[in-house]
């Protein structure tokens, strides 16, 4: 058989760029600190601190610091590895003269409905369907130059920024009617928010209630008005960063080094302004649903930037060799391990479980999360030394490539 009709085959353990697992698991684990919050919650408090629980001294404070660390900060170096992993698995094709463009649109559309079964069937706040969506687009650009790409990236990123400008300017115009379903939608009355809570607490059909619908408006409205934009932006960022070997640990120390500076210098300035002044304005749907919002969407884009260099420059080390390979397994095993998270949560929190829905400060979610990360880490570092991937990347990979996968190693 000629080498342009031979069936693609996933990449081997020894082909894998360690620092792109290893960026890949320290995502996987930050971005728990903020989904703790949606399984924990009702959906509103993600956005709006203060529609639900104690937001007083511990919890305001812890509030605070993961809202400048954390929040918005692991998503985006989530999107572009995404959209890196596009380019690498194109090259790698590429050489062997095989198109990717099948393969790719199998994946993603197998993506697409682990993500839907996630989002429906388990937790709203899923981000699978996003990226399969997204990575149908984004697929066309692989072959753009660098520069191209981090430009065309920016537009995209832009767009929900725009958007949610003139929707914020555009208020005073709005009917009387709609501008009171948006507030009590952003500051859910007493009972709306007892309802919730009960559906969480009930059983799995009784949960359906809230998630289906939370899930349908994350998917519809929410992908047009700022998550598709951003991915989209996201994604093409980081192929870029990829092509220029970001991501490799291929650039010189000192050039992330500067990097993770500029990055904070920028950044945290930012996202702590955004914080005073959603305060002064009492976190009002007016002001911080559109334009308050608007400093953590900017200044989170530095900070992921800035972890990235981080990551890079503790590969440019000969030190930490555990560190790494703790986060490098993790990131392996990545869509698994954002998955389990899900599974453990949801037994957490949802009525199936324990049902500590709406019972936990954010130090007890913190404690939660700090015990997951360690849970997984082990278990990860443990797994992978039988196994070749992931359950679930097992999974995605043998129905993409039309084909059992060999799991044992």
């Amino acid at each position: 058989m000629s080498a342009i009709l031979s069936y693609p085959s996933p990449a081997r353990a020894n082909d894998r760029i360690i620092s792109l697992d290893a960026l890949r698991g320290f995502a996987v684990l930050g971005i728990l600190i903020m989904n703790i919050q949606s399984f924990s919650m009702i959906s509103n408090a993600y956005v709006n601190p203060m529609a639900f629980g104690d937001f007083h001294a511990t919890n305001q404070w812890f509030w605070k610091l993961s809202h400048i660390f954390a929040s918005q900060k692991f998503m985006p170096i989530f999107a572009m590895l995404f959209g890196a992993g596009i380019v690498l698995m194109n090259e790698r094709l590429a050489l062997k003269e095989i198109s990717s463009t099948a393969l790719h649109y199998r994946r993603m559309m197998w993506l697409m409905m682990i993500g839907l079964m996630h989002a429906y069937l388990l937790w709203y706040g899923d981000i699978l369907f996003t990226y399969a969506l997204c990575g149908l687009l984004v697929f066309l650009f692989r072959k753009m130059s660098p520069a191209k790409l981090l430009f065309i990236g920016f537009l995209f990123f832009s767009m929900a920024s725009i958007i949610y400008l003139f929707l914020g300017q555009s208020i005073p115009y709005w009917p009387s009617e709609q501008l009171e379903q948006s507030v009590q939608s952003w500051q859910p009355s007493a009972a709306a928010i007892q309802t919730e809570i009960e559906n969480y607490r009930g059983s799995w059909i009784q949960q359906m209630d809230s998630r289906i619908l939370t899930a349908l408006f994350v998917q519809s409205t929410m992908f047009f008005m700022k998550v598709g934009w951003k991915t989209i932006g996201l994604m093409l960022v980081g192929m870029a960063l990829y092509k220029w070997g970001i991501f490799s640990a291929s650039v010189s120390k000192k050039s992330y080094i500067l990097g993770a500076i500029a990055g904070f210098a920028i950044g945290l300035p930012i996202i702590i302004i955004g914080i005073k002044q959603n305060f002064e304005a009492h976190f009002s749907f007016e002001y911080s649903m559109f334009f308050g919002s608007q400093f953590n969407y900017w200044g989170s884009l530095f900070i992921s930037y800035a972890y990235i260099c981080l990551i890079m420059i503790l590969f440019k080390s000969n030190r930490f060799l555990k560190v790494k390979k703790s986060f490098a397994a993790v990131g392996r095993m990545a869509l698994s391990n954002y998955l389990f998270q899900t599974i453990i949560c949801t037994f957490i929190f949802y009525g199936y479980g324990f049902g500590l829905f709406g019972k936990t400060n954010r130090l007890e979610q913190l404690v939660i999360v700090i015990a997951i990360w360690v849970f997984q880490i082990i278990v990860s570092n443990i797994y992978l030394k039988y196994f070749r991937y992931g359950p679930f990347e097992w999974l995605w990979r043998s129905l993409s490539y039309f084909k059992m996968q060999t799991l044992k190693k």
